[in-house]
């Protein structure tokens, strides 16, 4: 029978499980994040921004926090979730389900302005149009960031426990439970 001690502790294989796919999404969520462009090369919106590559942008972001979502959720039905460290990662994840979530619409939202920004002509509202495609990709992106911190963090606190697991090891016998006492003198047990 395990001690209220050791079902607050997160097996070593499940953790590692976790930190393996809570490191994928953090990859994907950081690459994401430094690898979509909209500026050029310039650092100036380019004339003609590719409404389907904006739109991939979107949709990438979408099934990454779908991915998010799915694991957040995986975890919070685990009997892990209520102990110490695993109180610590589900609010990490919940921090990237949010963060991750809120960056699809921007992405959205620079698409489509991308559409609109060629049907303007006035020179005026075409860089408050622009102004405002920089603002939505370069938010979603942070929300990206904002994801990829937020795994990474998760990911560390169940590389803790993993260092802690094994020091409770070195700190365990490793032999059976105790023998019982040799009788007394007088045959008779105490």
């Amino acid at each position: 029978m395990k001690t209220s001690y050791e079902r607050n502790l997160i097996p070593r294989d499940e953790a590692l499980r976790l930190i393996g796919a809570l490191n994928a999404l953090k990859v994907r969520a950081y690459n994401a994040a430094q690898q979509w462009e909209l500026l050029n090369e310039n650092g100036n919106v380019p004339v003609a921004p590719s409404f389907a590559a904006l739109l991939q942008h979107a949709t990438d972001a979408q099934e990454l926090s779908r991915d998010v979502l799915r694991l957040t959720a995986e975890f919070a039905r685990s009997p892990h979730h209520t102990t110490h460290v695993g109180s610590a990662v589900l609010k990490d994840l919940a921090w990237a389900a949010t963060a991750s979530s809120h960056a699809v619409p921007y992405f959205a939202e620079t698409a489509e302005t991308a559409l609109a920004r060629l049907r303007v002509t006035n020179p005026s509202d075409r860089q408050y149009i622009t102004n405002s495609m920089v603002h939505d990709h370069a938010t979603g992106r942070a929300h990206l960031r904002r994801t990829s911190d937020s795994l990474r963090n998760a990911a560390k606190q169940l590389d803790d426990h993993l260092g802690f697991l094994r020091f409770h090891a070195q700190l365990t016998p490793k032999e059976g439970p105790l023998a019982p006492p040799p009788p007394s003198p007088g045959g008779r047990p105490r």
